[in-house]
């Protein structure tokens, strides 16, 4: 019997923007369009795994994003320690995904191997490409990963029982979105894989692409490996705060439970 979660998304951050910047093409009806950003939790009786980590303030400062709450810190109102977490997912390497690595000192962190070529290969001389990553946060990956704490992947792969990796590139080269059993079923965490729902359900790719192509296949895949569309869950579309209770009434606005189907 393959393990089961409770499942979290925690929202740390959030932005102002405008539908025009979540299209590639732009949008005919503009207006705007929130983006918030999340960090995701599975958790059981057996471990505690965190998949993504966010950004820092200081990164994040750079390009006029505000935390709203530090994402890690944050872990505790989960009854998760950072110090204590052995295995973090990280979807790419984009700058909010990968941003406070330093915080945790014992974990090993799930990466596709394709992804840290890229962010340290030749493409990260175009600005277009190379302004989603930090430098900081690119080579702190590299020096874990002499100090042998990144485990590389290459293709699909089981993580820990119950939790799996599918690799689709897209949106970076070595982008991968999560699969998590849980009691509703098994959670398809999209994170940039689709930015919104309505990235995936109209088939309008992300601005942000390396390849457009991959992504738009991606959006298959995403439904590919979902038993039903309602399983999979965006990485940064405010909607999840609404259609997703929270775990806690004081939580509210801050946590919602993935492992439960949405409301309505």
């Amino acid at each position: 019997m393959t393990a089961e979660y409770e499942l979290f998304a925690l929202r740390y951050a959030g932005r102002p923007a405008m539908r025009h910047e979540h299209f590639i093409g732009g949008d005919p009806h503009d207006g705007p369009m929130p983006m918030d950003y999340f960090v995701w939790v599975a958790k059981n009786a057996d471990r505690a795994v965190v998949i993504d980590i966010g950004f820092t303030a200081e990164s994040g400062g750079k390009r006029g994003r505000v935390l709203d709450r530090d994402p890690i810190d944050s872990l505790s109102l989960l009854g998760v320690d950072p110090a204590d977490v052995k295995d973090v997912v990280l979807t790419h390497m984009h700058y909010d995904h990968v941003g406070n690595f330093h915080k945790f000192p014992l974990a090993r962190f799930h990466l596709q191997e394709p992804e840290m070529h890229y962010a340290v290969g030749r493409h990260m001389k175009h600005k277009q490409l190379a302004k989603s990553f930090e430098p900081d946060d690119v080579c702190g990956m590299v020096r874990l990963n002499f100090d042998g704490r990144v485990v590389y992947h290459n293709g699909p792969a089981d993580i820990l029982p119950g939790i799996s990796i599918v690799p689709t590139g897209g949106h970076s080269v070595g982008l991968q979105f999560v699969k998590v059993n849980t009691k509703r079923g098994v959670v398809v965490l999209a994170s940039d894989v689709t930015h919104f729902y309505e990235n995936f359900e109209t088939y309008r790719p992300f601005t942000t692409a390396f390849h457009v192509g991959d992504m738009l296949d991606a959006f298959d895949t995403l439904r590919a490996h979902a038993s039903d569309p309602s399983l999979i869950v965006p990485g940064h579309d405010p909607l999840v705060m609404q259609r997703y209770p929270a775990p806690l009434p004081e939580l509210q606005g801050i946590v919602v439970r993935l492992d439960v189907p949405p409301k309505g």
